[in-house]
């Protein structure tokens, strides 16, 4: 393919040209009906208006506030989920736990927390992780490097 035969797939349709007599179609009234608040130049209503009755948007507070774009958003691993994996991993890494279905995803950071008990002991890399999780992989001998 070449970039004089790419074509769009969305076809283009020309611009309705009304008020332009009644011959052409949309003249007199111009498609707005007769009379009234919406047929008037920058008439209508604003989006959230219904009638008078109470809008949607005041019903629910809960949608109000804002939400940070820089929020950091951990996946959750505990203790007790360490134990699934094979006796030969030494190394516990996101890549790891993603590899053996334990995260979603090794992209996203992940934390360690503390349910469960380890049995032997786990190097931990660039895994944030709560202080009984750090108490419990550290008496095990364990070794926690985050970053």
């Amino acid at each position: 393919m070449q970039a004089h035969n790419i074509r769009s797939t969305h076809p283009r349709k020309e611009r309705k040209r009304v008020g332009r007599g009644n011959s052409s179609g949309s003249g007199t009234y111009s498609g707005r009906g007769s009379k009234g608040q919406k047929a008037r130049t920058g008439g209508g209503v604003r989006p959230s208006f219904e009638g008078g009755q109470n809008r949607l948007v005041k019903g629910l507070p809960m949608m109000r506030g804002f939400t940070s774009i820089f929020r950091l958003e951990y996946q959750e691993v505990n203790l007790e989920a360490l134990a699934r994996l094979p006796e030969s991993v030494k190394e516990v890494t996101p890549s790891v736990l993603a590899a053996h279905r334990i995260v979603r995803s090794a992209s996203k950071p992940v934390k360690l927390l503390g349910r469960g008990d380890v049995s032997r002991a786990l190097q931990v890399k660039g895994i944030k992780t709560s202080e009984s999780a750090r108490a419990k992989v550290t008496a095990a001998g364990g070794a926690i490097m985050e970053g």
